[in-house]
């Protein structure tokens, strides 16, 4: 029987199971490019605004290190130097959770061992992920090419630029297909793959951010390097797409090398038994949640505060780095509420963070989920822990996390930007204080946006997934477009972020905040109602 039989049938499955998760990510990563075009082409009407844009992009570090060079100051250039390097990111992140979907993850909850027994090969379902990964990147490389084609951007380079985001999100399928044979466990699997994407973008910054004399030469060693290398809009230098695809093809057959040495649930790297005993420290349920979540919390706050410092780093000059455009500085300070631009600035960035911490405690709660259908929750459950207990413990570190991230992303802009002069002539103990009250305050909204994917949980738990993370995308849309494309008040008010203080600066709102809480609270009420009286499984 061949190695790859039954190929066509599992794709088809596959591709069914995908379906909207597909689409969505396909959706986020084209209107991410697309839209950050159009607006620029609203925003930068004059070639002097472009001009200051770009020159104070290219005289400051920090932001180089955030996006990558900029080799000109057309308008698919800025846009592509805008959101290149984080739409590339987007793609590996998706890339990777298609590959571990369909190999490891499959194969730790017995469904490919079921798969298996039929007339199926052994590399088939290693295949799978590779191709609807490829494809899925494909799409987004035509749909991003169309799509910054018809806003009036040059056909040329929005070809470069969708063909660098697609290539580089099929390096990063390869990367996971590698991991997927490493690891036992997909949640091990993923963390590899992540790491590598988070290394590469790191080597990226360090290259875009050295001088003329320094370590340019890292934007080579890096994929998402290759990605501001293509140089879409300003010169399209087509042969640079051959290294992620060379890189794609070289990983991958790696991967399937790897795949052909190990048997079915195994992994190259087992996994270290443990004790025997628990130690006492460990005999609760909120002592295993923070046991299996503390590792994915260390890296979320520590990206925030890393994050967090490069943008509070830039606060003091943002009005050269936003050019000499009034259109721009409309939109930030109707995204953060202010009339003084660095404190609008910093709002909005806030903001931004409150998103990102809504991510991580979706994710804590998900993970409920994960446990639950992989039955790792069944024995938990079968001891003399509640449901409810078992629950109320992960929501703990959902919260606790959260607010964590906040902090961190709060005390990095607060420090940075303290040192670095802004704030309104405030010295750096008090700019560190109003950044981490500002970040603070938009813990209750992140929670509201978490409350909805624990409530389906409880409730509807095979809608939980997609629930929690559409409600995220949403609430990103809603904030990020809303103020810019002027919605209708009622559409911005749906988000829970549309109702949180525009801190530093703006007026505080205890109340908006205690009714933000409170319903959190009865969402998080709802989805332990709901798990106390349905069935597990």
């Amino acid at each position: 029987m061949s190695s790859l039989a039954g190929l066509r049938d599992l794709i088809k499955l596959a591709a069914r199971r995908d379906r909207v998760m597909l689409v969505a990510w396909i959706y986020v990563l084209t209107i991410l490019v697309v839209s950050t075009g159009y607006s620029f082409k609203g925003l930068y009407k004059t070639a002097a605004s472009r001009e200051a844009l770009a020159s104070g992009i290219t005289h400051n570090a920090a932001t180089l290190a955030l996006a990558g060079p900029l080799y000109n100051d057309s308008l698919g250039a800025l846009a592509a130097y805008k959101v290149g390097s984080a739409t590339a990111v987007a793609a590996g992140l998706m890339s990777i959770f298609i590959v571990i979907r369909h190999t490891r993850a499959d194969e730790e909850a017995g469904r490919l061992e079921l798969v298996g027994s039929t007339a199926v090969g052994r590399h088939t379902a290693l295949a799978v992920g590779l191709l609807l990964a490829a494809a899925a990147n494909a799409a987004a490389a035509l749909l991003i090419f169309a799509g910054c084609s018809l806003v009036g951007l040059p056909a040329g380079g929005s070809a470069a630029l969708g063909l660098a985001i697609g290539t580089c999100g099929l390096f990063f399928a390869a990367v996971a297909a590698v991991a997927a044979q490493v690891s036992a466990s997909a949640r091990g699997a993923r963390g590899i793959a992540i790491c590598v994407l988070v290394a590469t973008y790191l080597i990226m910054s360090a290259g875009a951010a050295a001088g003329s004399g320094g370590a340019r030469w890292l934007l080579w060693a890096s994929p998402i390097g290759w990605v501001t290398q293509v140089r879409a809009y300003a010169g399209d230098s087509w042969p640079v797409l051959a290294l992620p695809v060379a890189a794609a093809a070289a990983v991958a057959t790696g991967a399937a090398l790897l795949a052909s040495r190990r048997d079915l649930g195994a992994s190259l790297v087992p996994p270290r038994p443990g004790p025997a005993d628990a130690a006492g420290s460990l005999r609760s349920p909120l002592a295993l949640a923070w046991r299996l979540h503390r590792v994915a919390l260390a890296g979320w706050a520590a990206g925030a505060l890393v994050y967090g410092a490069a943008l509070g780093s830039i606060a003091h000059n943002v009005g050269s780095l936003l050019g000499s455009g009034g259109g721009v500085r409309n939109a930030i300070a109707r995204l953060g509420g202010q009339s003084g631009l660095t404190d609008a600035y910093l709002a909005a960035m806030m903001s931004i963070f409150g998103l990102v911490a809504a991510g991580y405690a979706i994710s804590v709660v998900l993970a409920m989920w994960s446990d639950e259908s992989s039955e790792r929750a069944e024995p938990v459950l079968a001891t003399a822990v509640s449901r409810v207990s078992w629950a109320a413990s992960q929501l703990f570190i959902a919260v606790a996390g959260s607010a964590l991230v906040l902090a961190a992303a709060g005390l990095g802009a607060g420090l940075s930007s303290g040192l670095r002069g802004s704030g309104a002539g405030v010295g750096v103990g008090a700019q560190v204080a109003r950044l981490l009250g500002a970040a603070l305050a938009q813990l209750p909204a992140a929670l509201v946006v978490a409350g909805v994917a624990a409530a389906l949980f409880g409730l509807l738990p095979r809608s939980c997934v997609a629930g929690g993370w559409t409600a995220l995308a949403l609430a990103t849309v809603i904030l990020l477009l809303g103020p810019t494309l002027r919605l209708a008040q009622w559409v911005q008010d749906v988000s829970p972020f549309t109702h949180v203080p525009k801190l530093p600066g703006g007026p505080g709102s205890p109340v908006a905040l205690a009714w933000l809480a409170l319903i959190a609270v009865a969402l998080a009420a709802a989805g332990l109602a709901g798990l106390r009286r349905r069935d597990i499984g």
